[in-house]
C-alpha cells in the first residue's frame, strides 16, 4: 500500500532501469518496511504501557491508529513539500522526524504525550519518507517497474517478521522506554535511504518545460471530478468500510495470545508468521491478477480477497489456544496479502490512469478517517466485554460488508458503464482518429505529396531516429 503523488521529475529523462536504481530500490524497500510494519510491530509494547499508565486497550490502540492516519492522511502535504523542495531533502527531514518522535516518546510521562510523539511526529516522518520514495522508484524504473514495485512492497511483511520479535526482545531487556529509544535510533536509517535518492539530471530542453508540467500535475492532484464517477464513489465507500476492520486483528492478536497465558515471545511470533505468509501472498496474487482471463475481472478477485479476510476474522474469533491463532495468522496473511496486492490495481481500473493520482489521494484521506476510528473502537469493545471474540467478529463483519458493497456496486453500476474515454484529451484523440479514417482520396494525395517534398528537402535526416519525451520508450 502507498500514496501516489505528483511527480515533479524532469521530463525527457529516460529511466535507467538499473544502475543506481537498485540502490534507490533498496532504500524504498527499507522505507516501505518501516512505514507499514511499524504501526503493527509497536503493538508488542501495549501491555507494558497499560501497566505503566493504568489505561485500557482502547487508549493504547490509538497509537497505531494515529500512526496509520498520519501515513494515510498527509498525502497532499507530502506532495506540496516534494514539489517545493524535492524528494531527497523531504526524506532527510522525514527521517529526522520519525526518529525524534520515538526518542522523545521514551521520556514521556503520559499516554497523551506518546500520542503526540510516537503517533503524530513519527507518523509524519514516515509519511514524508514513503511517498517521495515511491516517486523516485518510478523515475528510476520503467520497463522493470512492476518488478521494482513488487520488491519494494515486500518490505512491509519482511520488516513485520523482524520488528515484532525484535520489539519483544527490546521490551524484555530494556523495558518499553529503552525499546522506544533504540527503535528511534533505527529509524535514523530513513535518512540514509533518503540520501540514496539521487535526482536524475534533466536535459537542457526539458528544463524549460518543467514548470508548466508541474502546474499541470498539481491541478490533477486537486481534481475532485472523480466523485462524478459512480465506480469511484463505490470503491471509496467500500475501502473506507474495509479499513475499519482490516488493521484490527494484527493490532490485537499479540495481546490475545498473552491473555490466553502464552509467553510474550511466543505471542509476538504470531506477527512473524503473518508477515512471512504475506511475503509470498503479495507477488503470487499479483501474478494471478495479471492473467489474461483474471485481469478484466480483478474487481471480483478483490472482493473475494476481502470476503476471505472477513471470513478469516470470524473463524479466528473462535480460537481458544495457540494452535488456533497460528492457523488464523496463516490464513489472515494470505488474505491480507491479496488485499494489499489488488486494492490500487482495482482503483486504477475504475478511474483510469489520467485521474489515478487524484483518486488515490482522496481515497487515502477517506481511509485515514476510518483507520483513526477502527482500532480504538475495537479497544473500547474489548474494555467493555473483556473478550477478544467480539473484537474479531466485528472486524470480520466490517471487511465482509465492504466486499459486498464493492461486488454488488460493481455488478449493478460499474459493469454497465459504457466504454467512454476518461478524459477530454482521450476524447479529442478519438475524434481526430475518426476524422483521419474518413479522409477523402484528395486529402490522402495531398498528404503524400507533402511527405515526399519533406524527404527531398531534408535527405540527411532520413533514417535518423529522433527521440523525445513523448515517443521514446
Amino acid at each position: 500500500m502507498g500514496a501516489v503523488v505528483a511527480d515533479d521529475g524532469p521530463s525527457g529523462v529516460k529511466a535507467p532501469d538499473g544502475g543506481w536504481g537498485w540502490a534507490v530500490l533498496f532504500g524504498c524497500f527499507i522505507i516501505t518496511g518501516f512505514s507499514y510494519a511499524f504501526p503493527k510491530a509497536v503493538s508488542v509494547f501495549f501491555k507494558e504501557l497499560i501497566r505503566e499508565f493504568g489505561i485500557g486497550y482502547s487508549d493504547t490502540a490509538w497509537i497505531s491508529s494515529i500512526l496509520l492516519a498520519m501515513l494515510y492522511g498527509t498525502g497532499p502535504l507530502c506532495s506540496v513539500c516534494v514539489n517545493r523542495f524535492g524528494c531527497r531533502p523531504v526524506m532527510l527531514v522525514g527521517g529526522l522526524f520519525a526518529s525524534m518522535g520515538m526518542v522523545i516518546a521514551s521520556f514521556c510521562t503520559s499516554i497523551v504525550q506518546i500520542y503526540l510523539t510516537a503517533g503524530v511526529i513519527t507518523g509524519l516522518g514516515l509519511a514524508l519518507n514513503f511517498q517521495p520514495s515511491l516517486i523516485m522508484l518510478n523515475r528510476y524504473f520503467d520497463k522493470r517497474r512492476p518488478l521494482a514495485n513488487g520488491l519494494s512492497a515486500a518490505g512491509s511483511p519482511v520488516f513485520l517478521c523482524a520488528l515484532s520479535p525484535l520489539g519483544q526482545i527490546l521490551q524484555h531487556e530494556y523495558g518499553w522506554r529503552g525499546g522506544f529509544l533504540i527503535l528511534g535510533g533505527m529509524l535514523l536509517n530513513c535518512c540514509v535511504c533518503g540520501a540514496l535518492m539521487r535526482p536524475l539530471e534533466p536535459p537542457k530542453k526539458a528544463e524549460a518545460t518543467k514548470e508548466p508540467a508541474e502546474k499541470k500535475v498539481k491541478k490533477k492532484l486537486l481534481d475532485f471530478s472523480v466523485f462524478k464517477d459512480g465506480g469511484f464513489v463505490i470503491y471509496a465507500l467500500a475501502a473506507s468500510i474495509m479499513v475499519l476492520g482490516l488493521f484490527v486483528p494484527p493490532v490485537f492478536v499479540v495481546s490475545y495470545a498473552k491473555d490466553l497465558g502464552y509467553q510474550d515471545t511466543k505471542a509476538a511470533f504470531l506477527l512473524t508468521i503473518l508477515g512471512f505468509i504475506d511475503i509470498f501472498a503479495r507477488p503470487i496474487c499479483g501474478m494471478v491478477a495479471g492473467l489474461k482471463w483474471v485481469r478484466p475481472r480483478c474487481v471480483y478477485l478483490f472482493s473475494f480477497a476481502m470476503i476471505f479476510n472477513g471470513f478469516t476474522d470470524l473463524m479466528g474469533s473462535m480460537s481458544v489456544d495457540y494452535g488456533g491463532l497460528v492457523v488464523f495468522c496463516i490464513f489472515f496473511g494470505i488474505s491480507y496479502g491479496m488485499v494489499g496486492a489488488l486494492q490500487f490495481e482495482v482503483l486504477m481500473a475504475i478511474v483510469g490512469t489520467q485521474k489515478f493520482s487524484s483518486a488515490i489521494g482522496l481515497v487515502l484521506l477517506a481511509e485515514a478517517m476510518a483507520v483513526l476510528i477502527g482500532p480504538p473502537s475495537a479497544g473500547k469493545l474489548l474494555d467493555a466485554t473483556g473478550r477478544y471474540m467480539f473484537v474479531f467478529i466485528i472486524a470480520g463483519i466490517e471487511v465482509t460488508t465492504s466486499a459486498l458493497v464493492l461486488a454488488l456496486g460493481n455488478f449493478f453500476c460499474i459493469k454497465k458503464k459504457s466504454e467512454e474515454p476518461h478524459t477530454k484529451e482521450e476524447a479529442a484523440e478519438r475524434e481526430e482518429l475518426n476524422k483521419s479514417e474518413n479522409k477523402t482520396p484528395e486529402d490522402v494525395k495531398v498528404d503524400s505529396i507533402e511527405v515526399e517534398q519533406f524527404l527531398k528537402d531534408e535527405p540527411e535526416k532520413n533514417g535518423e531516429v529522433v527521440t523525445n519525451p513523448e515517443t521514446c520508450v
